[in-house]
């Protein structure tokens, strides 16, 4: 089911996209409207690791289909059957490996959060913000981990609280980065399709097991997780030039892309203070 859903929504992204190119306006208002749904779905208190996939066809797709039309069919092909593997392994290991049955500690509550249209409104523009940048500019054609890392870090941060799961956030998803240059130094040092195996299934041991648990910190270490991927990725299969120079670009993206997605949400997301005297009114 959940393949299916992934399959139609990237299928209705790459008609449009491929429909509207010449209609660069309409298109990204288009665009616009399906990462407000998506962040709509998330502010209310209901997250679902769906919308978050949605928002990831929904950013890859127009960039790579107007990039190259051959290399837009091609990843969303790639990205199904990924989808439809990943499903079939998990549910393979859940099999081979029962979970133990332990009392389940309380989850963190998932309020929704003030004034969530507004919220849902500001992570949509700063998002098509940076993919109408990624389309516009020759230098960033390729970008692609800038708009996904964006909208991964809009999915976690929480900065209407105070400075500390701000920082969190970004100190945890620099660590994902880092991980992936150290593990992208083994990869070139032992190249082979079984390291990069290890590799992945040690990141997913570190940052995916605490993903798991039912703590606070479970979806700023699945956005480590994310970063991770989409670092070691990138120079794994660069989209241009070569992997070591891609690499090393890339994760100056990363950074880009943190620091970018900080000062917007710090100035377009509604503070406390507006959220109380909308709630009086």
């Amino acid at each position: 089911m959940l393949t299916l859903i992934i399959l139609i929504a990237a299928l209705i992204v790459q008609f449009l996209t491929t429909f509207l190119a010449e209609r660069p306006p309409v298109l990204l208002l288009l665009l616009g409207l399906i990462y407000f749904a998506c962040f709509l779905r998330q502010a209310s208190g209901k997250p679902n690791p769906l919308v978050f996939l949605i928002l990831v066809v929904s950013v890859m797709i127009p960039l790579l289909t107007i990039l190259n039309i051959d290399l837009g069919s091609s990843i969303l092909t790639v990205f199904v059957k990924s989808i439809a593997a990943g499903a079939i392994v998990t549910w393979l290991a859940y099999a081979l490996i029962p979970d133990i049955e332990t009392v389940e500690a309380a989850r963190p509550s998932t309020s929704s959060t003030p004034k969530p249209v507004w919220r849902a409104a500001a992570d949509a523009l700063i998002l098509l913000l940076a993919v109408t940048l990624c389309l516009t500019q020759d230098r960033l054609a390729t970008a692609v981990v800038i708009p996904i890392t964006v909208a991964s870090l809009l999915s976690q941060l929480d900065v209407e609280a105070n400075g500390r799961p701000a920082l969190a956030t970004v100190l945890v998803n620099i660590l994902g980065g880092v991980a992936a240059m150290l593990g992208f130094a083994v990869l070139e040092l032992r190249h082979s399709l079984a390291t990069l195996f290890l590799l992945v299934l040690l990141a997913g041991l570190v940052f995916g097991g605490r993903a798991a648990t039912p703590t606070v910190v479970a979806k700023i270490n699945a956005g480590a997780l994310t970063v991770f991927l989409l670092v070691l990725g990138s120079a794994v299969s660069p989209l241009s030039s070569g992997a070591a120079e891609t690499f090393a670009t890339r994760v100056g993206y990363i950074a880009l892309a943190i620091v970018y997605t900080l000062f917007f949400a710090t100035l377009l997301w509604p503070s406390k203070g507006t959220a109380g005297r909308i709630r009086e009114r």
